[in-house]
């Protein structure tokens, strides 16, 4: 089974940042797509940034572009999502999400998810 377990979140003022871990366990995830969701109270579920472990390819949705980075730790089996220049419109839970296949998993159709984080961006 694996296991994904997201920290990071947090509160904090417009035009800030904050980096979200997902410690990973479980398996090897040498071929798999990890991607970063979100979703906002009222609002369906928004994809956010993905990258597939094997090539290192990155993703990223319009609405981040440009402001957030994904990485990996490879050692530490671990992904982050580096967050700058927040808005209010960041503010949500953000989860973590993994499978094999990279185009379900972009869909948020992979195999697992982690329990989420709260980032609250306030004005």
């Amino acid at each position: 089974q694996v296991q994904l377990v997201e920290s990071g979140g947090g509160l904090v003022q417009a035009g800030g940042s904050l980096r979200l871990s997902c410690a990973a366990s479980g398996r090897t995830f040498s071929s798999y797509t990890m991607a970063w969701f979100r979703r906002a109270p009222g609002k369906e579920r928004e994809f956010v940034a993905a990258f597939t472990w094997s090539s290192g390819n990155t993703y990223y949705s319009d609405s981040v572009k440009g402001r957030f980075t994904i990485s990996r730790d490879n050692a530490k089996n671990t992904v982050y999502l580096q967050m700058n220049s927040l808005k209010p419109e960041d503010t949500a839970a953000y989860y973590c999400h993994t499978g094999l296949s990279a185009a379900a998993v972009v869909r948020g159709r992979g195999a697992f998810w982690g329990q989420g984080t709260q980032v609250t961006v306030s004005s």
